[in-house]
C-alpha cells in the first residue's frame, strides 16, 4: 500500500482528490492537511510514502513546506498538485525538492501513474509542464557559460540519464542497460552529485538545461 498525505488549503478539492485516490487499491489516504505546517506534523507523526501537496497555502506554503520537509528526518516522495502552472513556480517547487509536478486538470490516469512511478524511484512531469520547464531553460542562456562540460558525464552515465528523463526508477534502468540495480543507483548517485541536483526531476531538469537531454514537450 501507498500511504498517502493530502495537503491543500481547499476542503472540496481534498475531498474529490481522496474519493478518486481511494478507488486503487493500493492507494491508502492516511490524512489530510489544510496548510504547510500541518503537513510538516502530520509528516513527523504519521511518516507517510507520498504526499501530494498545494503551493498556494495559508500558514506555510507549498515551496517553504518542501524545503522544511528536506531537512526533516522523514522525507516522503513528494509531487506538487496544484493549479498554478506558472513557470517560476514549477521551477521553484522542483528546485525545492519536488519528485513531480501534476496540474490539477490532470487525467486521472496520469495522478495514478505518477505517484506509482515516482513511489518506485522515478520521477514524472505532464507534457504541459515540460514544455513550461523548457521555455524557462531558453530564457537563460546567460547561465549557461556555467555549466558542466558535456563531456564530465561518462557515456553509461549519459545512457542512465535518458532513461532517468523517461521517468525510469533504477530497477527499468538497471533491466534496460542490463545491469544491476545497485548499479543504476550508483549511476543515478552519481548524476545527481556532479549535475548538483537534489533529486531526480531536479537532475533532468538541469540537464536539459545544460543540453545534455532534450524534454518531449
Amino acid at each position: 500500500m501507498i500511504r498517502i498525505l493530502l495537503a491543500d488549503d481547499h476542503p472540496i478539492v481534498r475531498e474529490g482528490l481522496r474519493a478518486l485516490l481511494e478507488t486503487q487499491s493500493d492507494f491508502d489516504v492516511i490524512a489530510e492537511c489544510a496548510n504547510g505546517e500541518e503537513a510538516l506534523r502530520l509528516n513527523a507523526t504519521l511518516r507517510p510514502d507520498m504526499l501530494l501537496l498545494d503551493l498556494e497555502m495559508p500558514v506555510l506554503d507549498g515551496v517553504e513546506t518542501i524545503r522544511r520537509l528536506r531537512q526533516t528526518s522523514h522525507i516522503p516522495r513528494i509531487i506538487v498538485f496544484t493549479a498554478f502552472d506558472n513557470d517560476e513556480r514549477i521551477i521553484h517547487a522542483i528546485q525545492s525538492g519536488a519528485d513531480g509536478y501534476l496540474l490539477k486538470e490532470a487525467p486521472r490516469e496520469d495522478i495514478f501513474k505518477a505517484i506509482r512511478v515516482t513511489m518506485e524511484g522515478g520521477s514524472l512531469l505532464q507534457p504541459i509542464v515540460a514544455s513550461k520547464l523548457l521555455r524557462h531553460v531558453g530564457r537563460s542562456p546567460a547561465q549557461q557559460t556555467n555549466h558542466m562540460p558535456v563531456d564530465e558525464l561518462t557515456e553509461r552515465e549519459l545512457e542512465v540519464l535518458r532513461l532517468l528523463a523517461q521517468g525510469m526508477p533504477n530497477k527499468e534502468i538497471a533491466t534496460q542497460l542490463v545491469i544491476s540495480e545497485r548499479t543504476a543507483k550508483f549511476h543515478v548517485s552519481s548524476i545527481m552529485g556532479k549535475l548538483g541536483a537534489t533529486n531526480r526531476t531536479e537532475a533532468v531538469s538541469l540537464a536539459a538545461q545544460r543540453g545534455l537531454i532534450t524534454l518531449r514537450s
